[in-house]
């Protein structure tokens, strides 16, 4: 029995709620359980030094950790700078964005996505890409009724789901107290198609097998199946 008392394969409750700021032009809070990240979507005429004159956008995303997201009350990176974790992070989210953006449909333009962990209990980058993909849709969606792009540059969606072994046991979707228990720890990105973005996988004082790995990835594939579903309901 996991210590929530859900089944090895039953994800968190999964929630997402859109339109949850004024002012940005793509936002949405998604809940996983107990971890509540919100995520907003900024669309920006101008690229990086390095995208401009080649006809093409670009996503980037940042990530943070509010002071009292966890158990204790954390520092504030603005008077610290940015940790490690929160720089790999942030990058991680970007990368699994832009697996499903034709850049040369969203043109010469930047939309930088927002992710705030407002309380963490596992996974919260695993949400910050879900909760992302939503914001960042719901951003396109306006430069498309607008008339500002012609084409969807958005090929596929994008999500992403912990998975674990916890006492022996494969676990999909880890909280907090399993997450820091897992003998075995990993995240996943997969596209709504069930295409592998991502993998991250370790061992944390024990290995694993390659038919442990198999199994992990299949938790995955319905774990990310069942946050696509979500994300489509949200957006409808």
């Amino acid at each position: 029995m996991r210590p929530s008392g859900r089944n090895l394969g039953e994800m968190r409750p999964i929630s997402i709620e859109t339109g949850v700021t004024r002012h940005a032009e793509g936002s949405c809070l998604i809940r996983c359980g107990d971890t509540h990240v919100l995520c907003t979507a900024s669309i920006e005429e101008r690229v990086p030094p390095f995208m401009r004159n080649t006809g093409q956008g670009w996503v980037t995303a940042e990530y943070g950790m509010l002071p009292r997201a966890t158990h204790t009350r954390m520092r504030r990176e603005a008077k610290e700078g940015q940790s490690g974790r929160t720089q790999e992070i942030q990058r991680l989210v970007g990368r699994s964005l832009r697996a499903v953006l034709d850049r040369n449909a969203l043109g010469e333009r930047q939309i930088t996505v927002d992710c705030d962990v407002i309380q963490a209990d596992g996974g919260t980058r695993c949400a910050a890409i879900t909760g992302g993909w939503v914001a960042l849709r719901l951003a396109v969606n306006k430069l498309m009724k607008a008339g500002q792009i012609v084409t969807d540059p958005l090929t596929d969606h994008v999500a992403a789901v912990s998975c674990g072994v916890y006492a022996g046991q494969m676990l999909v979707d880890l909280d907090y107290p399993e997450d820091s228990e897992a003998g075995v720890d990993g995240n996943f990105v997969m596209t709504g198609a069930g295409r592998l973005v991502e993998v991250q996988m370790s061992a944390e004082g024990a290995t694993f097998t390659r038919d442990q790995m198999n199994g992990l990835l299949d938790l995955a594939a319905e774990g990310t199946a069942a946050l696509v579903a979500a994300q489509e309901a949200a957006i409808a």
